[in-house]
């Protein structure tokens, strides 16, 4: 690592201009925007000891994206009732929404089964683990969690003091809960666990996981990320949030960005004992992000099981024809239980990525153990039938 590369000069230069695609999308997003990333000597961005990032140059010249499989968005919303809630709405913007907030708090509560003092908003959970990480290591310690895991929570922590011990993945890329709590020690203030994993996709399985958050939460928080839980088709998995009854101390998050379709609206919460919950507010407000229009977008979201059921139905029917060609050509993928794939390659991983953009193809590619890998997000069956046609021209 004995480079740093600028975000915002990232944007500036073009880098960003494909919405997205050529860099990862998060990365002029969040409370340290202005932080320089870390490169490693051969140009791609530092992830984790395990994960190197590939990016485009600045001059690359892409066509029209076709098919935009690089950000984890839900193809299908929002969903209309959100999009009419919003339309209804949007008339009272020059209102603050505190009462409004309270009563979607309500219905979360309800919904989560605690009362709504467990219950803190934010625009979008990666706002959320990020207010997390600012007020928990504003005077140090050590975080421990997965590697590969998402790293939103993690590069906070550590851009304002935090050390990272982070515990490699099993074999089959769940997380390893015995050398995670083995990793705990004296300066550790928070365990995060993102399950399913991204950006692998893989699962933890649930009774492994609530055994583990149970007893390690009597010795440090266990931050649990739950953003693609609903996604989740045949998982051995549940939320950890049943722990809260237990008054265990545990923080789980949600978001509407994946099944809900409002990865634009930016609505998400955390979960947590309330006491937890007071310490962040003391510091930051975690609800004054969100717009007007946005809490009612999720009210309407949380209501709507028709369209959450057939997000998920479709995710899952693309998934299946994207694991169907994959096995054809060959490629040996991680089972997913997200809308997204990631499989090892067998082109550099900064070649895919100039391919299939030039096809009009998005996606992201990772070096993970210096290997190259290629994660693609779950669009409609199009846009599934437009990547696996430019990943066969590749073969």
């Amino acid at each position: 690592m004995n480079q740093k590369i600028d975000r915002r000069n990232l944007l500036k230069s073009g880098l960003m201009a494909l919405g997205g695609i050529a860099v990862a999308p998060h990365l002029t997003a969040g409370a340290f925007e202005n932080t320089p990333l870390a490169m490693d000597p051969e140009s791609r961005i530092y992830r984790s000891p395990m994960v190197r990032e590939h990016f485009l140059p600045a001059d690359f010249k892409a066509p029209k994206i076709i098919a935009k499989l690089s950000a984890n968005e839900n193809p299908y919303g929002p969903p209309m009732s959100a999009q009419k809630a919003v339309a209804e709405s949007v008339k009272n913007g020059n209102r603050y929404a505190w009462k409004e907030m309270y009563d979607l708090i309500d219905k979360i509560a309800k919904k989560e089964g605690v009362t709504a003092d467990h219950i803190m908003m934010g625009p979008g959970s990666s706002d959320l683990l990020e207010k997390v990480a600012l007020v928990t290591f504003m005077k140090g310690g050590n975080i421990v969690s997965a590697d590969p895991c998402y790293m939103s929570l993690v590069s906070v922590a550590k851009s304002v003091g935090a050390t990272w011990k982070p515990v490699p993945c099993t074999a089959d890329w769940s997380h390893d809960l015995k050398a995670m709590e083995a990793a705990i020690d004296k300066d550790t203030k928070l365990v995060y666990v993102c399950n399913p994993n991204n950006p692998t996709g893989a699962i933890t399985k649930g009774q492994d996981l609530l055994d583990f958050c149970s007893r390690v939460s009597e010795k440090v928080p266990v931050f649990v990320d739950e953003a693609y839980i609903e996604l989740a088709v045949g998982a051995d998995t549940q939320s950890m949030v049943s722990l809260l009854a237990q008054k265990k101390n545990v923080i789980i998050a949600r978001t509407f960005s994946k099944i809900m379709g409002m990865a634009g609206i930016r609505v998400g919460y955390i979960a947590a004992q309330p006491e937890f919950l007071e310490g962040i507010n003391k510091i930051t407000r975690g609800g004054m992000g969100i717009s007007y229009t946005s809490i009612f977008a999720a009210s309407a979201s949380l209501d709507d099981k028709d369209f959450q059921g057939n997000t998920r139905k479709l995710n899952h029917e693309a998934k299946t024809y994207l694991y169907e060609n994959l096995d054809k050509m060959g490629y040996k993928y991680i089972p997913s239980y997200t809308n997204f794939v990631l499989f090892p390659i067998s082109i550099p991983g900064k070649e895919l990525l100039g391919k299939m953009t030039a096809k009009g193809i998005a996606v992201r590619s990772f070096d993970i153990q210096s290997k190259p890998w290629c994660r693609v997000s779950i669009g409609t069956m199009d846009e599934m039938k437009a990547f696996v046609g430019a990943l066969s021209a590749l073969s």
